[in-house]
């Protein structure tokens, strides 16, 4: 595929994307084996109103796994498919995202997610022909968001959330949203948290606030457990 001009800014996550290592995101990889499902998720970059961003959704708040959730577009590979198809295929079936203003321009290492066994691997795309995107599978998508940079790196926004059954445990999280009500945490909010610190955009703040997730979202606690 041929890519156009790509700005300074993108050209460094590319770069960074191709050094990264598994464990420079998480301590979970997957199984030598090939046992893990194979699933994909877009990490789709862009030039917004509001400057550099990344596009999530929020899941809808009624689904039996990980409801109110936020993440990347993505799921499971249907037969034959690449991880670059499934990644595209999926964000338009959630978005609506035509797929064709999207240059595709690496992955990240696959990662796994142990308690339902999914491979999942981080396809890095450059949005340069933005489309419109809504919550266009709504029985899946609760919302969809363009996220600034500037907002994720923001140590205003940065936040830790635990989990009732471990009082012990926190993992650093991120306010987004118009109002900054939206908590991205777990998978997704780990791999943004590893790979822009990796970039050297953001560090650790150990005193960040700490907040609790909302009811919905502990809907699916048996299977959003770290």
């Amino acid at each position: 595929m041929t890519v156009g001009a790509l700005p300074e800014w993108f050209e460094e996550i590319v770069d960074a994307a191709a050094r990264i290592q598994g464990e420079d995101i998480s301590q979970f990889l997957p199984p030598t084996d090939g046992s893990a499902r194979e699933s994909a998720v877009l990490m789709l970059f862009g030039e917004g109103p509001s400057g550099p961003d990344l596009l999530l959704t929020e899941r809808s708040h009624t689904m039996r796994s990980h409801p109110g959730q936020v993440s990347f577009p993505g799921g499971r590979l249907d037969p034959g498919e690449t991880v670059e198809e499934a990644a595209l295929r999926e964000a338009w079936e959630e978005t609506g995202l035509d797929p064709a203003g999207v240059d595709v321009v690496g992955r990240l290492p696959a990662l796994w997610i142990p308690f339902s066994n999914h491979a999942v691997v981080p396809v890095l795309a450059w949005w340069r022909e933005p489309s419109p995107v809504t919550n266009r599978s709504v029985e899946e998508v609760h919302a969809v968001y363009r996220v600034p940079l500037s907002e994720l790196t923001d140590p205003a926004h940065r936040i830790q959330v635990g989990f009732p059954s471990r009082k012990d445990w926190l993992t650093p999280a991120f306010l987004i949203g118009p109002e900054k009500d939206v908590i991205l945490w777990g998978f997704t909010g780990g791999i943004i948290n590893r790979f822009f610190t990796y970039l050297g955009w953001i560090s650790e703040i150990p005193d960040a606030p700490i907040k609790e997730l909302p009811e919905y979202m502990l809907q699916g606690r048996e299977r959003n457990r770290p």
